[in-house]
């Protein structure tokens, strides 16, 4: 199968991939110490507040096929180029640290694979295709998943509240859902 198939699939199908990976992260789960409970608990809620932000920035990112009404460049998005998924990662490391260290490398290593691997070049390939030279501009100065520098002017710029709760509610749903079920796990 063609790599570009296979990233295709792998975004189409990356809320199931998600939920496989919360069940294995829940699955080798042991008790929790209260430093991990409390740590945990932080990386999901900065985890989500991410989400938030980007998703007040952006117009539309849920569906089986990528998409982009426009090239978002400010708030989280002008720290990085993927805050949805640094939220996601940080929600899932969260949940990693409150079910132990054999969690913690499952989740990295699957989470690196599926995301760095497969699902944000496939998105990446699109977002070329379509601004061209404006998002290849945006990509050397931004980085994937961590800051390459420091602009405060870029973290301004349009934010819309009323998408939060149309757009970001089943992600904070099982966010929510998710958290709770391996608290219950692990303490």
């Amino acid at each position: 199968m063609p790599v570009h198939k296979i990233r295709s699939t792998a975004f189409a199908l990356r809320g199931g991939l998600w939920t496989a990976l919360f069940l294995a992260v829940w699955f080798v789960a042991k008790p929790a110490s209260k430093g991990a409970v409390a740590g945990g608990l932080a990386l999901v809620v900065l985890g989500q507040l991410i989400r938030f932000w980007a998703v007040g920035c952006i117009t539309r990112y849920r569906g089986e096929r990528v998409g982009a009404e426009r090239l978002v460049t400010w708030g989280p998005y002008g720290l990085v180029r993927n805050p949805l998924y640094v939220g996601n990662g940080l929600i899932g490391l969260g949940w990693a640290v409150l079910a132990g260290p054999t969690a913690i490398v499952i989740f990295c290593v699957a989470f690196i694979l599926i995301y760095a691997v497969l699902i944000v070049p496939y998105e990446e390939q699109f977002l070329r295709g379509k601004f061209g030279a404006a998002y290849d501009d945006y990509a050397a100065t931004t980085g994937r998943f961590f800051p390459k520098s420091w602009n405060p002017a870029r973290l301004t710029g349009p934010f819309d509240r009323s998408v939060l709760w149309v757009s970001e509610r089943h992600s904070l749903l099982v966010t929510v859902l998710g958290t709770a079920l391996l608290l219950v796990r692990t303490l």
